[in-house]
């Protein structure tokens, strides 16, 4: 017998055996499925959240832990490195100091600020109905300047780090204590929620990376107890700005995934994660730093893009206000310098135990604090203040206070500056798009084109480079102001969609991070909000609410918390960038990502009814392999996108919307580029095509029409990715 025979032999029995099993099947009343099982959808892989390590890096502080920690590890995110050559200059990041401060009108600036803080103390009244009665700086001063410290002990029994062993970097609290006359250079890589890119030692991308690789894996394998090359069975979920720098995530996701060597990752924003953690599902989160405060309208997972604001300003801006507001007073303790880090955190330890923000505390009050700094004795010192106390952490409200000058002090959502591994982005889109336009324009003059702020089709709008210099014009001149928290907080709402959205946003005022943890904090913003909000809205709002303890939680651990509830969602399982995938794919899976948050922000415009005047319909559109979405959708499935589709009748806006009744024609098709859905128009009189294009950049849907001359009876949704 040949080998073909015995091959047709045992093709047959194999055939006989199966039939035998379809006939047993038969007999017990089983159902063979109708779709093979080769297409059947694979089974989830269950993840356990104990390998899966959430990381919330902070400009001052690193939060990191797993998803099932109560609490993360907390370190200051520093890095001393030592000098590779012996009598290379020493550098060191600076903390409270920044640009801007010794410009000949910051002096001017900080005392109208100062102006600006009083009056509103004095007219604001107590809870008693009367008002306060103003302290000035001259009765504290003459009590301070008679005092002399008493000494405690003398050795303070603080000790610099150990650098006998020349260590080549020391991290967290070893770093803050190194000596200045050792050979390190000292390095905050992470500055008002960026990378501290900067022209000094050590201040290139790389480098910045490199520390951020050190902190991080010095801090896993000491705190968390996990050996570097078990990365590889971890997860990791990264916590990002709201107003982020596109290459520099790219940068830093490369770094986890191909140099540390986790297995997948998510990277979130910030304000998502923080409805996450307190457990609510809409909110305007306000997230006061050390360094910087952004504001954040979330609506059901979903970052709206047009009501991000990031505020150049935080807790340490704060801690120096202070730390002048003392010096006017006669500060007892006169060799306190910015330019020493250990001064900077008494400043930091001064400002937290003795600020606040109670109209009803008033009066001159006596304070005590110590000095515990190596070689050198412990000083017991004693101070009084009086309205410095509330003067200074005010100057959230009133920026000038801080006396900034000739910086950019408020930051909006800005375009990305394209990348060459990601060819089919925004850049891309609007260069097809403008070619598109003008090819049509002898044809549609009045038609309307792509814009970002949107608006109802067979509006006339502006061409789209005229919008553009109009819109860079209108952010130049707001970002050079510096707003007020309060401000930035209404500023953000009033940019939600729907007076519904509106709503929700004031009734649910979220506030995390540790910039704003003064008492009285909650009340005090409360009346702020209320007396400032437009007169037609308090009408309509039932209740403003500001919440600063969500069950009764430390504010600085919201954002982490939430990214550790992140990690035990089921929704999250097709959020994760794999390894092979970012290698294969890279940036465009994060493209990926934040075109879903796009798509939710579409379908909740048209579902509080923006568009009445266009066919709205929505779609299920599954995709083959799902994106994992940066800014998230939250608990909404990644696997389906719902995508709803605006069609106008034919007789233009206000046409009998009963008249056109669009149909799927065929499956989505699905490119490199994104997918295709085509709709056919059950009329019998065929109506010009209407292709329509929806992108990332597109805020609450925005859609582009772009007419044919060829009459046809379909309708083409074509989706980038």
């Amino acid at each position: 017998m040949t080998q073909a025979d015995k091959e047709l032999e045992n093709g047959k029995e194999k055939e006989k055996e199966r039939d035998k099993e379809k006939e047993k099947e038969q007999q017990r009343g089983v159902k063979r499925p109708i779709a093979p099982a080769a297409i059947a959808e694979p089974l989830q892989e269950q993840i356990q959240s104990n390998f899966v390590i959430v990381i919330h890096p902070g400009s001052r502080t690193l939060r990191i832990g797993r998803a099932t920690d109560t609490l993360p590890v907390t370190v200051p995110h520093v890095i001393a490195r030592r000098h590779k050559q012996s009598g290379q200059p020493r550098y060191e990041d600076t903390w409270l100091l920044r640009e801007g401060l010794n410009k000949p009108e910051s002096n001017e600036q900080r005392q109208n600020g100062l102006k600006m803080v009083d009056q509103a103390i004095w007219s604001k009244k107590m809870s008693n109905g009367v008002r306060r009665t103003p302290v000035s700086a001259e009765q504290a001063r003459a009590y301070n300047c008679q005092i002399r410290p008493a000494v405690l002990d003398s050795s303070s029994r603080a000790k610099w780090t150990n650098t006998s062993h020349h260590p080549p970097y020391l991290v967290g609290d070893e770093a803050l204590y190194v000596n200045p006359s050792d050979c390190y250079n000292v390095h905050w890589p992470v500055v008002r929620g960026q990378l501290n890119v900067h022209s000094g030692a050590g201040g290139s991308l790389t480098a910045v990376l490199a520390d951020l690789e050190t902190i991080w894996s010095h801090v896993i394998q000491k705190h968390l107890d996990i050996p570097l090359k078990d990365l590889k069975y971890y997860r990791c979920i990264l916590l990002v700005p709201d107003i982020y720098n596109r290459p520099h995530i790219k940068e830093i996701v490369n770094m986890l995934l191909l140099n540390l060597g986790f297995s997948a990752i998510i990277v979130h924003q910030e304000s998502v994660c923080a409805t996450f953690g307190s457990g609510l599902s809409s909110a305007c989160v306000v997230d006061v730093g050390d360094q910087k405060t952004s504001v954040c309208c979330v609506e059901d997972g979903v970052s709206h893009r047009n009501s991000r604001l990031c505020l150049a300003y935080g807790g340490s801006d704060v801690t120096r206000t202070l730390f002048w507001l003392l010096q006017r007073a006669g500060f007892p303790y006169r060799d306190c310098q910015l330019t020493n880090r250990l001064d900077c955190q008494l400043l930091q330890h001064l400002k937290e135990n003795i600020c606040h923000l109670n109209q009803d505390i008033s009066g001159l009050q006596d304070h005590e604090f110590q000095t515990r700094f190596p070689e050198a004795p412990a000083f017991l010192y004693q101070i009084r203040l009086g309205d410095e106390k509330l003067q200074a952490p005010m100057g959230l409200f009133y920026p000038t206070t801080f006396g900034i000058v000739g910086q950019k002090m408020t930051s909006l959502q800005y375009r990305s500056q394209g990348d060459s591994e990601d060819p089919h982005d925004e850049h891309y889109l609007l260069a097809t798009q403008n070619k598109q336009d003008q090819s049509s324009k002898s044809v549609a003059d009045r038609k309307a084109v792509s814009r970002l702020g949107g608006g109802l089709d067979g509006e006339v709008e502006e061409p789209l480079s005229t919008h553009l210099s109009r819109k860079t014009a209108i952010i130049s001149q707001f970002e050079s102001k510096a707003l007020g928290l309060d401000k930035a907080i209404l500023h953000s709402i009033d940019c939600c969609a729907s007076d519904e959205t509106k709503r929700k946003m004031y009734s649910s005022i979220l506030v995390v991070g540790g910039g704003l943890m003064f008492h009285g904090a909650q009340e005090f913003l409360l009346h702020r909000i209320i007396n400032k909000m437009p007169p037609s809205f308090r009408r309509l709002v039932d209740n403003v609410e500001v919440i600063t303890r969500p069950k009764d939680m430390d504010p600085r651990l919201i954002s982490w918390k939430g990214g550790a509830v992140l990690a035990c969602l089921d929704t999250t399982q097709e959020m994760w960038i794999h390894q092979r995938e970012w290698q294969r794919f890279g940036l465009q899976l994060m493209r990926r990502g934040f075109s879903a948050v796009t798509l939710a922000s579409v379908f909740s415009e048209d579902r509080h009814g923006v568009t009445p005047h266009a066919y709205t319909c929505s779609v299920g559109v599954y995709l083959p392999h799902p994106p994992p979405p940066i800014g998230g959708v939250g608990i909404v499935p990644i696997l389906r996108f719902i995508l709803p589709i605006r069609l106008l009748p034919p007789g233009g806006p206000g046409g009998p919307l009963s008249s056109l009744k669009p149909d799927i024609a065929e499956l989505p098709r699905f490119d490199k580029s994104g997918f295709t859905i085509v709709l056919k128009n059950r009329l019998k009189n065929s109506t010009p095509s209407q292709k329509r294009s929806i992108s990332r950049d597109s805020p609450q849907g925005a859609w582009a029409l772009l007419p044919s001359t060829r009459p046809l009876d379909t309708y083409t949704i074509v989706y980038k990715l």
